[in-house]
């Protein structure tokens, strides 16, 4: 089968075009994500490059060489550009665009611009290093989990070793001396190729710039958009996770005393500044690989895998301590407090309401108790069902608390 290059480099041409409008059409709907306005204009000019080469010998050589072949080693540049956004980084436009300036200002040199294989040479090499750029810039964001960064990676590798595979190709096949050198079989296979790579890494930027904003969306909707910890529906996910594992866990259960008395009087800005911050001692004070959630109004909760509530009540301890001592110059009389009441996971144990319900037995006691301290619940069949019994007298648990708290 035989492969005209100048017919290639025309679709390619208005393939180039059609992805480089797709993704400026994404970016005007996600303004945010610049990243795809740089993939389209790189892509853009990516296409006016392939049809300056496809009109070799129909428009100057100076077009059709040094300024196509500059503006499509821009393209590749700008793309790099894109991916080091995608990943927000800076930019770095001038290291982008420095690889056609540079093969511009080498075909000014004349023994450059008369040698076919000089010139294939330096193209294919900057164009590899840019792609192989782009694989880096990829794999090193790899702690963001998403699905297409490995595909990502791999094209871009791939193609950037088409790329390189120009070089040796040049040296050892060189390109025929004629009115139109580009009408090579091994340089039509690789602008086939080319194209092919281009659909493709098209395709898995834009899955991994949707993948990015699904997460997002997910991430949002599992986190309190007050204090930026996990909303009750995703402590109770992570919760259960980990008591799915055969491992001992302790649950936390924190009320913030006297909580309704500080938004009266000092207003809801200052109680809401009183939820970040014990929410930032919170995260800075408990264990790595602890469960921290917002379980209701001024609720929160805890699930410490490979702890007791023995032991666990010394983290409580030290949360009570820092969050007791936070202090504001301007409200010199606020002094806010926390009760705890912790519960007692056995390994294999996986109700998680019913270890609920005894961690809010212990916080209720804790609360009868004078707050500003740290209960654990009793043994199943003990006080801690007398104490529901009186509870329930008075409403429910969860209802006597707030009224404590006013």
């Amino acid at each position: 089968m035989h492969l005209d290059i100048s017919t290639l480099l025309l679709v390619t041409c208005v393939l180039t075009f059609l992805v480089g409008a797709l993704f400026l059409l994404s970016w005007a709907q996600a303004r945010t994500t610049r990243s795809l306005a740089i993939w389209g204009i790189a892509h853009i000019l990516g296409s006016i490059a392939s049809g300056g080469l496809a009109l070799r010998g129909i428009i100057p050589d100076w077009a059709s060489i040094a300024a196509a072949n500059g503006v499509l080693i821009g393209a590749y540049g700008l793309i790099w550009s894109g991916v080091r956004a995608f990943e927000g980084r800076s930019l770095r436009l001038p290291v982008a665009l420095s690889g056609g300036g540079l093969f511009a200002a080498a075909c000014a040199v004349p023994a450059f611009y008369a040698s076919v294989e000089a010139r294939v040479i330096l193209a294919s090499a900057i164009a590899a290093a840019f792609c192989a750029a782009c694989a880096v810039e990829i794999w090193r964001g790899r702690r963001e989990r998403l699905v297409s960064r490995y595909p990502a990676v791999i094209l871009l590798a791939a193609y950037g070793a088409c790329y390189a595979a120009r070089i040796p190709a040049a040296i050892v096949a060189p390109l025929p001396r004629g009115a139109n050198p580009l009408q090579s079989p091994w340089l039509a296979v690789l602008c086939f190729a080319g194209m092919l790579f281009t659909i493709a890494i098209a395709f898995v930027f834009m899955a991994l710039t949707k993948e990015r904003a699904e997460r997002a969306q997910r991430l949002a909707a599992s986190l309190d958009p007050l204090t930026g910890i996990a909303n009750r529906r995703a402590f109770v996910a992570d919760a259960e996770a980990v008591l799915a594992q055969p491992r001992r866990s302790a649950l936390l259960l924190f009320d913030l005393d006297h909580f309704k008395s500080i938004n009266d009087t000092y207003g809801h800005a200052v109680g809401d500044g009183v939820l970040i911050g014990f929410c930032a001692i919170g995260r800075l004070l408990l264990p790595e690989g602890a469960v921290f959630g917002r379980v209701g109004g001024e609720e929160f909760a805890s699930l410490i895998p490979d702890r007791t509530a023995e032991a666990a009540r010394a983290d409580a301890a030290r949360i009570g301590r820092a969050f007791a001592a936070l202090r504001l110059p301007t409200l010199p009389h606020l002094r806010p407090s926390v009760s705890v009441g912790i519960a007692d996971a056995a390994p294999g144990e996986r109700d998680f309401d019913a270890l609920m319900r005894r961690a809010d037995l212990a916080l209720y006691r804790a609360k009868q108790n004078g707050r500003n301290r740290v209960e654990l619940a009793g043994p199943e069949g003990r006080g801690d069902h007398a104490m529901l019994g009186r509870a329930r007298l008075d409403g429910r648990a969860r209802e006597g608390r707030r009224s404590l708290n006013r």
